[in-house]
C-alpha cells in the first residue's frame, strides 16, 4: 500500500499511474478511496486515477490533531504537489467536497476542473449536532458496529437500501465502515461537525464544476447543491435519481456521466 508523509500524517493513496490527465478522488465522512473504485475502473482507461484516505479513515494513519477541514485541505494539496500532478481534475464527496471547494478557491493552481458529489458550503445544521454527537460517542466507547443500523440510512439512500440485488453491497459497506479505527473516526466526525461553512468564498472559483446530488440524499439535501450552484458561476447541478448521499456507489453510472462532462469541457 503507497503511503506518504505529508502535513504530520501518514496518508495511504492509490494511483494507477499512466500518461493520462490526473483525477484525483476525494473521499467521504466514514468511507475511503474505495468509494470511487467504479470511477477508477470507469476512468483508468484514459486518465491518471488517484484516490487518497483521509488521516483517522481508511488505511491513513490516525493523529493526534488536524481533523479540521483547513488541515484536511492542506493534506490533499500536499498530496497534489507530493506526486507533482497539478492542475488536476479533483472529485469530492461530501467531506472530500468540503475539501475540493477550499482547494479552488485558495489554492487555484493546483486545480483544472472540480466536482462537487453529496455536498455542502454550510456549517453542520446545528440540529443534527446533537444527534451526531451521540452516536459519535456510542462509536468511540462501544465501537462502530453499535451503531451502523443508524448510519446506513444517512449514508444511503432508499432504493439501495430496499434492492434484494444489492444485498452483498450492502453488507460489504456496512462492514467497511465498522472496520474504522474508532479514535480515528471519531476524531474525523468532530471535524465535520464543528467545521465552519465556506459560501463565501465560492464567487471567487473559477475553474468548470459539475455538481451532483442524489434526491434521495437526506444527509446533504439537494437545496444545498443548488445554493453552491448559484455561487459559482461556471458550474452546472445535476440530480442523481435514486441516490442517497453516496451516489458514487449507489448510481455510479450518472456519477460517472457527471465526470466525464466537466473533465472534457
Amino acid at each position: 500500500m503507497p503511503t506518504a508523509e505529508l502535513n504530520g500524517a501518514r496518508i495511504h493513496f492509490t494511483d494507477t499511474g499512466g500518461k493520462g490527465a490526473p483525477i484525483v478522488f476525494s473521499h467521504g465522512l466514514l468511507f475511503s478511496g474505495a468509494m470511487f473504485e467504479a470511477q477508477v475502473a470507469h476512468f483508468k482507461g484514459r486518465y491518471r486515477c488517484i484516490t487518497f484516505d483521509h488521516r483517522g479513515q481508511g488505511n491513513s494513519g490516525v493523529t493526534k490533531v488536524g481533523y479540521d477541514i483547513e488541515t484536511l485541505t492542506d493534506d490533499a494539496a500536499a498530496l497534489i504537489n507530493h506526486l507533482d500532478i497539478a492542475p488536476c481534475h479533483f472529485v469530492g464527496l461530501s467531506m472530500g467536497g468540503f475539501i475540493g471547494m477550499r482547494l479552488a478557491a485558495r489554492k487555484p493552481g493546483l486545480l483544472r476542473t472540480l466536482t462537487l458529489l453529496e455536498t455542502s458550503a454550510d456549517p453542520e445544521p446545528t440540529e443534527n449536532a446533537p444527534k451526531y454527537r451521540m452516536l459519535n460517542f456510542v462509536a468511540r466507547w462501544i465501537g462502530l458496529w453499535a451503531v451502523i443500523s443508524r448510519v446506513m440510512p444517512i449514508m444511503f439512500g432508499d432504493t439501495f437500501l430496499n434492492d434484494p440485488a444489492r444485498a452483498k453491497e450492502r453488507k460489504r459497506w456496512a462492514k467497511a465502515i465498522t472496520r474504522n479505527h474508532r479514535i480515528g473516526i471519531t476524531r474525523a466526525v468532530m471535524g465535520v461537525i464543528e467545521r465552519e461553512g465556506c459560501a463565501g468564498i465560492l464567487d471567487s472559483i473559477d475553474i468548470p464544476v459539475s455538481i451532483g446530488v442524489g434526491d434521495e440524499d437526506v444527509a446533504t439535501v439537494p437545496e444545498k447543491s443548488e445554493r453552491i450552484q448559484r455561487r459559482i458561476k461556471r458550474s452546472e447541478l445535476v440530480v442523481f435519481e435514486g441516490a442517497g448521499h453516496s451516489s458514487s456507489i449507489e448510481t455510479p453510472e450518472q456519477v460517472n456521466d457527471l465526470i466525464e462532462r466537466v473533465i472534457q469541457h
